[in-house]
């Protein structure tokens, strides 16, 4: 009986796991297309992501040849495994990004060397006793030291790789100098092995598909002001249709772009940080201006902020159709909006080509959108608030307010576009289309027209011809005339 009992509870918990091993070979195929669809899609997204791994991949072979080849070996001995674990920490994604770690380490190991060989000897110096207690003392002395320096911001930010490597090299040389007579030797087989490690990166960095944090930089703060650019564009028709039709159903997707412009400080700062490392490359010289992408990008961040609260106000939750208020004023707020968002996309298209701002056009937007602002200002001081719900008035005077300050923003973005650009040496591109009037709204102020220096202008001129008219008198024609 028990015999049959336990015969029966096997095939009992047989009978049960086998739908489960039934499907999993289903499962594990599935599995297994999904990673490589993922894997797939990566790639596409970023090839440089491919190139990057095979970078490191012939970088570790390259410093392999230390162990594979007997001559290498016999000169460096064990010692060569710090050229591999120099490939693995310093090979970064950029190549600012592996120079400044490259030099760091390089820097730091030379450093750190030559103080723990002088500390070793000053130790010797105190006798067998007191040797293990001064080389204690020296270790103490320099890692708090260093440690404490590490939260300087500035050397946080460029130096604190290079500060920890000393107190890695400075603690193992001087430790290892107690139980090995060869010091210097030793000393020196790590500082070898660390700069044949960074000098393969940096190389192959450098000259296989390099990846630059500058131009990365650059075209970071042109993508950034180009998406404030386009809510800006849109915000006016899309705020128009809410307060006429409810939510629009329209593609929004560019209005949620800005978003990514709220979250790329770190990213920014990172990038500026590689990019001090880099040498001159392409349209971006040595010492070039990369603190002033960062005064763009907080600019930007600014104008941002203020249009993630507009943003809000599409929402037709908090809006009030009905009220007469908005309808009187949302002529104007489109205007300074559109005018805003133009100027914007006209630097990001500067920056983008590395080429001076056309001053004509984005001047002419500004000052379209200043004068819209002070229209609305001499609106909202009117009577028109006579009469109008105070609750209802509150989010208009919230978008009239956050609009006159984008209108601000917008100008001082402009202001360090035209300093990067003078700084950077930026070239310049003359104009070849002149708008046929001029959109500033203070027509009044211009009392003779303006030189023109464009080559394509049409010009009406009114003058008799010979043709005769059905009366018998000459008729006065009109003619188009194209220079």
């Amino acid at each position: 009986m028990d015999m049959e009992s336990t015969s029966l509870e096997k095939a009992t918990v047989f009978a049960r796991a086998r739908p489960l091993f039934k499907g999993l070979p289903e499962k594990l195929k599935a599995k297994v297309v999904e990673l490589a669809r993922k894997t797939i899609k990566l790639g596409k997204d970023e090839p440089r992501r491919v190139a990057h791994s095979l970078k490191v991949g012939l970088a570790l072979n390259l410093v392999s040849l230390l162990y594979y080849f007997r001559p290498l070996y016999d000169n460096f001995g064990v010692s060569a495994m710090w050229a591999v674990m120099t490939v693995v920490v310093v090979f970064e994604y950029s190549v600012g990004a592996t120079l400044g770690k490259g030099l760091n380490r390089g820097f730091a190991t030379l450093l750190g060397g030559a103080l723990s060989v002088g500390a070793h000897h000053l130790a010797c110096l105190s006798g067998e006793i007191g040797e293990p207690i001064m080389l204690g003392f020296f270790v103490f002395l320099q890692a708090a030291a260093s440690t404490f320096i590490r939260f300087f911001p500035k050397i946080k930010a460029r130096y604190d790789y290079a500060v920890l490597i000393f107190i890695l090299t400075f603690s193992l040389i001087s430790v290892s100098g107690f139980r090995d007579d060869e010091i210097i030797e030793l000393a020196r087989r790590r500082l070898l092995t660390i700069l044949i490690g960074g000098s393969v990166c940096v190389i192959i960095s450098i000259l296989i598909c390099p990846v630059w944090a500058g131009l990365d930089l650059h075209n970071l703060i042109a993508s950034n002001i180009g998406k404030l650019g386009n809510f800006l564009e849109g915000f006016g028709d899309e705020y128009i249709k809410t307060s006429k039709a409810g939510e629009s159903e329209d593609d929004k997707s560019f209005l949620q772009q800005y978003k990514s412009v709220l979250t790329s400080k770190s990213n920014e700062e990172s990038l500026a940080n590689f990019a001090k490392w880099e040498p001159g490359h392409g349209r971006f010289k040595f010492r070039h201006p990369w603190n002033q992408y960062l005064k763009i990008g907080t600019l930007a961040r600014q104008c941002a902020y203020r249009i993630d609260a507009l943003n809000g106000y599409l929402n037709t939750e908090i809006q009030q159709p009905s009220s007469e208020m908005r309808y009187k004023i949302e002529e104007v707020c489109k205007e300074m909006s559109l005018e805003c968002g133009k100027a914007l996309k006209e630097l990001a298209l500067a920056i983008k080509a590395t080429s001076q701002p056309s001053s004509a056009n984005t001047n002419t937007h500004i000052e379209n959108s200043k004068s819209a602002a002070k229209n609305l200002n001499s609106l909202l001081k009117s009577s028109v608030w006579e009469d109008t719900d105070f609750l209802a008035a509150v989010p208009v005077a919230a978008v009239a307010s956050l609009l006159i300050e984008v209108v601000d923003c917008t100008e001082k973005i402009a202001e360090s576009v035209y300093e990067l650009a003078s700084m950077a040496n930026f070239k310049s591109i003359e104009a070849t289309v002149l708008p046929e009037k001029s959109q500033i709204r203070q027509r009044d102020d211009v009392k003779s027209p303006a030189k023109v220096d464009c080559p394509h202008v049409c010009i009406t001129v009114n003058e008799p011809t010979p043709a005769i008219s059905g009366n018998g008198n000459p008729s006065v024609t009109t003619r188009n005339l194209e220079l």
